[in-house]
């Protein structure tokens, strides 16, 4: 009888089990926590394991611990399994610090107790694998870049990508199979997206899609796409604030002073003079402009940010994430330069923190979109040369790799 019940517990679950293999899908648990999350269960990463005991700390960082008493159910899953009848059934000494759970709470435990009724987990070796494995799947088989164009009822979007000699536009295909998610609103995760429909996607969107490519690289079949609006910002900045890692930065081309939040997923680099050079002239070059330059405020910045927000911060990634490897250059966006490509170029330069940058310095970033309040994905500084090509320069910084936060893509 005893174990009808916990079948008939363990069918009951299976639903939330599908929503937690769909989180592994995703972005191996790192999204969806309000959505896993309820009074009876809550999901998160093993940070200590004690006797019979696990400290499980959920990704909006609340602690809980949990004893598992021999008569709970213990499964594990692969990373992005849907099928739970594929979960192996697993003993308490299998778990490990650093797996990802779901925790079901046994409601009839006694009063001032917690104990786990069941435990789906993913190993944490396993996780890391496929985010390796997603990684270079975005690599390989990745493209990125702007939308020019939107054909909902043909899933059809065209997308313009690269700069200068490397430009070109590529017709990405969807079906109703494939994966369609945007970032969350003011999220430069990409473990953070969510599913969205084809009609959400508009021009002037940062987007990057994986799948089987033709042999010139202008049309793939899509797998996955991940969408988003962001903001380019190109301007000085008038203000820093190390405590609230803030900075003010005035807009070159609407003349307002723009508060930017700069979070660890932030990818900051310094052009050294010469690259900053050899970048502009590159640029110029390739955008066919007389002579090359065009001045900050002209025509050339004004049809750069016309239609909105073209920049967005995938990944990784967006990957694909940085924006940064999970942590930093991890998401589809990851390792997206190539060999001679200008954003190869932009990957090689310094890192650099929110100290090393100072009153008065010029600095162009892709960040969150909003008015006067945003969220820095990418922020390069050492540009003044570039600001000499605003619009190439914003394609630049466009296409250049702004992974996703942590803990990394997981992409599937």
């Amino acid at each position: 009888m005893k174990r009808k019940m916990q079948e008939r517990d363990f069918g009951s679950l299976r639903g939330a089990v599908l929503v937690l293999a769909a989180l592994l899908i995703a972005g191996c648990l790192g999204i969806g926590e309000a959505a896993a999350q309820t009074t009876s269960r809550f999901l998160g990463t093993i940070t200590a394991i004690s006797g019979s005991s696990l400290t499980v700390k959920t990704d909006t960082g609340e602690v809980h611990q949990v004893d598992v008493p021999a008569t709970a159910a213990l499964k594990r899953i692969a990373p992005g399994e849907k099928d739970l009848t594929k979960a192996d059934t697993i003993q308490f000494s299998d778990l490990e610090t650093g797996d990802r759970v779901l925790v079901r709470l046994d409601p009839n435990a006694s009063a001032g107790t917690t104990e786990a009724l069941q435990i789906i987990a993913v190993k944490a070796a396993d996780v890391a694998q496929k985010q390796q494995k997603d990684r270079e799947d975005w690599q390989r088989n990745g493209v990125g870049g702007l939308v020019k164009s939107v054909d909902a009822s043909g899933g059809v979007i065209v997308l313009t990508s690269g700069v200068g000699a490397t430009a070109k536009t590529i017709a990405i295909h969807t079906t109703k199979d494939t994966m369609l998610k945007r970032y969350a609103p003011a999220s430069v995760r990409f473990d953070q997206a969510v599913p969205a429909q084809i009609d959400a996607i508009h021009a002037g969107d940062q987007l990057r899609a994986r799948g089987t490519k033709n042999a010139d690289g202008t049309e793939i079949s899509a797998v996955e796409v991940v969408s988003g609006s962001f903001r380019n910002i190109s301007g000085t900045i008038t203000s820093l604030d190390a405590a609230s890692s803030t900075l003010v930065v005035k807009d070159l081309v609407s003349k307002k002073q723009v508060t930017v939040h700069i979070t660890p997923d932030a990818q900051m680099r310094k052009l050294a003079d010469r690259m900053a050079q050899m970048l502009a002239m590159r640029l110029k070059g390739g955008s066919g402009s007389p002579g090359g330059a065009q001045t900050a405020g002209g025509a050339g910045a004004r049809a750069a940010y016309s239609g909105g927000a073209p920049g967005q911060g995938a990944g990784q990634a967006p990957g694909g994430q940085g924006p940064g490897g999970q942590g930093s250059g991890g998401g589809p966006w990851a390792g997206q330069a190539g060999g001679g490509d200008p954003q190869q170029m932009l990957s090689r330069a310094p890192a650099i923190q929110l100290a090393d940058l100072n009153k008065g310095d010029a600095v162009m970033l892709v960040a969150t979109d909003g008015a006067t309040d945003v969220t820095a994905i990418t922020l390069l500084a050492g540009v003044e040369p570039l600001l000499q090509a605003p619009a190439a320069s914003q394609n630049l910084l466009n296409n250049w790799s702004m992974g996703s936060g942590a803990p990394d893509t997981g992409a599937q």
